[in-house]
C-alpha cells in the first residue's frame, strides 16, 4: 500500500477544497496519486480545483514590531470580495504579518505552516486562498512606520524614515502615498529615458510657437518641474492642504524627519 503522506493530503485539500479525511481516504483509495484523486473527486461532482479559479480579489494586513524597527504589509488572494473579508483571511493575513516581523526574510509562499494555514482556509470557504505580495521593511538607524486604508482593507503603506517621526506623521505621509501614487522618492528613481523623452518634447513645443533654442530650454526646464511635482514623492504637494501647505519634502523637513524608502502595496497589484 502507498504511503500517504501530510503534504499529499495537503496538496490535495488545497485543489479541491474537501475534508481532511475524505482527502486521505481517496489517496488511499487511488494509491497515493493526487492527480488521480483529483480526477475521482471530479467524477463524484467536485467542481474543478480549486487552485484553477482566479484569485483577483483579496485583502491586505500591515503590522510593526514593538520596538518600531520592522514593519510588514501582507497580501491574501481569494476568489471573492465576501471571502476577502472573513475572519478565515484575517487569519491567515495576522499569521502571516506575524512570521514577517519576527524573521523578515521568511519566504511566506513556501513556508510549511503558512501552507497548512492556507490549506486549511481553501478547505473552510471553497476558494483558492494565496499569499499573494509580501514586502517587510527594517531600519535600524530609525524607525518605520505603517499606514492601512481600512475601508477597503486593500491598500497598504510602509515607511522607514530618521527623525521623529510620530503616528500621525505616518497616517499623514502614509494616506498621501496611498492616494497620490507616487512613481519613487526622488527624481532620480525615474527612468533616465523617460526624462529625456519628455524634456525633448517639452522643448519641441517651446520651438514650435517661434521661440529661440536657449528660451525654448528654460520654458523646457518649468515643465519638467510640473512633470516630476506629478510624479516624485518629494516634490508632489502634500494631499491635504489644511493639516500642511506645500511639498512632501517641506514637509517632512519642517518635522526634522527625513524619509528613506516606502512601499506602497496594493491588493491587484503585481
Amino acid at each position: 500500500m502507498a504511503t500517504i503522506t501530510a503534504a499529499m493530503v495537503n496538496e490535495l485539500r488545497s485543489k479541491t477544497g474537501q475534508a481532511m479525511m475524505e482527502c486521505k481516504r481517496m489517496l488511499v483509495e487511488v494509491e497515493g496519486d493526487v492527480q488521480a484523486a483529483i480526477d475521482a473527486f471530479r467524477k463524484k461532482g467536485v467542481k474543478t480545483s480549486i487552485t484553477e479559479r482566479a484569485a483577483n480579489e483579496g485583502r491586505l494586513s500591515v503590522g510593526r514590531s514593538a520596538d518600531g524597527k520592522t514593519a510588514a504589509v501582507v497580501v491574501v488572494n481569494c476568489n471573492t470580495d465576501f471571502t476577502a473579508r472573513s475572519e478565515v483571511v484575517e487569519g491567515v493575513l495576522n499569521k502571516a504579518v506575524a512570521l514577517l516581523l519576527n524573521n523578515a526574510a521568511t519566504d511566506l509562499a513556501n513556508d510549511p505552516g503558512i501552507k497548512q494555514t492556507l490549506a486549511e482556509a481553501s478547505q473552510q470557504t471553497g476558494e483558492n486562498v494565496q499569499i499573494g505580495k509580501a514586502v517587510a521593511l527594517t531600519n535600524n538607524e530609525g524607525s518605520v512606520g505603517t499606514y492601512l486604508y481600512t475601508i477597503t482593507g486593500k491598500i497598504g503603506v510602509l515607511m522607514s524614515v530618521t527623525g521623529p517621526a510620530d503616528d500621525e506623521l505616518f497616517k499623514q505621509l502614509g494616506g498621501h502615498i496611498a492616494f497620490a501614487r507616487p512613481a519613487g522618492l526622488t527624481r532620480a528613481e525615474v527612468p533616465a529615458e523617460l526624462v529625456a523623452k519628455e524634456k525633448e518634447i517639452a522643448v519641441a513645443q517651446a520651438m514650435a510657437t517661434g521661440k529661440p533654442q536657449q528660451i525654448a530650454e528654460k520654458i523646457a526646464e518649468g515643465k519638467m518641474n510640473s512633470f516630476y511635482a506629478e510624479r516624485v514623492l518629494l516634490d508632489q504637494e502634500f494631499f491635504n492642504g489644511q493639516v500642511f501647505k506645500g511639498t512632501i519634502s517641506a514637509m517632512l523637513t519642517s518635522k526634522g524627519v527625513t524619509l528613506h524608502k516606502y512601499d506602497r502595496v496594493e491588493v491587484g497589484q503585481v
